[in-house]
């Protein structure tokens, strides 16, 4: 639910070469895997929470990954996997 702004900066500083979904209004997100409501209990806060997904070139989900907890990061080898796999 990041700026387009910010993803920007982040495919840069990460030399990424596909494209990042701003997702600004948090459609995807709630569609997708839903988003933390009233984030750090303050109303209105709403961020999406951390979540990485696969899709193979159908745009059918081969690998979803949701994590509650917004400081853990990601099993970045089952994502290797699930991409190479595809």
């Amino acid at each position: 639910m990041d700026s387009p702004f910010a993803n920007k900066a982040f495919a840069a500083a990460n030399r990424l070469s596909f494209p990042l979904l701003s997702d600004f209004g948090g459609e995807v997100a709630r569609a997708y895997g839903g988003v933390h409501e009233d984030f750090l209990g303050i109303p209105g806060y709403t961020v999406a929470k951390r979540a990485v997904f696969v899709l193979d070139p159908d745009g059918v989900v081969r690998y979803a990954w949701v994590s509650e907890d917004p400081g853990v990061e990601p099993p970045y080898d089952e994502i290797e996997a699930a991409l190479g796999a595809i």
